[in-house]
């Protein structure tokens, strides 16, 4: 049975995990409303520079000249505004999963430390039945670090996806741009 300082010390445990978390949110937010500007003011200044070089241009092989220079640029910035778009969410998805995990631990512990006791309370000839739920509480115990794992692994691979397109991007917007200066 929990006493009320037990109740009070969980309540307050909680009320810091939901503020802790809640910061986290907002920090990722406001990175995330940073890189947004960041990126609409480089693009607005970019636009109007391409709107003045545009109309300087005298004929359609300057202009499909202009066009070719504008790709890669473009290709890479995109490329690295996904990068840190990515890095921005995978962080405060980072910062969630540890809390979560560390909850899950916090939790955990606690549930073992009731079996324990209860085992020890337990009276004689239940040891078999003590035994089969303690191994049980083990098994639930591995399914979820195998999930955590999983779960893990899926972003690695995620991550690795990423970074592969934005490099196929990248590439891809080279390979026209050095065809025109070979030709």
């Amino acid at each position: 049975m929990l006493t009320v300082e037990q109740m009070m010390a969980a309540q307050k445990a909680n009320v810091e995990t939901f503020f802790g978390l809640t910061t986290k949110a907002f920090e990722g937010i406001e990175k995330l409303i940073e890189l947004n500007v960041t990126a609409s003011r480089l693009a607005l200044s970019e636009a109007a520079e391409s709107a003045q070089s545009f109309m300087g241009v005298k004929d359609a092989q300057e202009l499909l000249a202009l066009q070719a220079a504008l790709i890669q640029p473009m290709a890479e910035k995109t490329a690295a505004y996904s990068r840190h778009l990515y890095d921005i969410t995978a962080s405060t998805g980072a910062e969630f999963g540890k809390n979560f995990e560390g909850q899950v631990a916090e939790a955990q512990k606690k549930f073992l430390a009731v079996v324990d006791n209860a085992a020890k309370n337990a009276p004689a000839g239940s040891e078999t039945a003590v035994a089969v739920f303690k191994s049980a509480v083990a098994a639930g115990n591995n399914a979820l670090e195998s999930v955590q794992k999983a779960v893990k692994q899926a972003a690695d691979v995620a991550e690795a996806n990423f970074n592969a397109v934005a490099n196929t991007a990248v590439n891809s917007a080279k390979a026209p741009a050095k065809a025109k200066r070979t030709a």
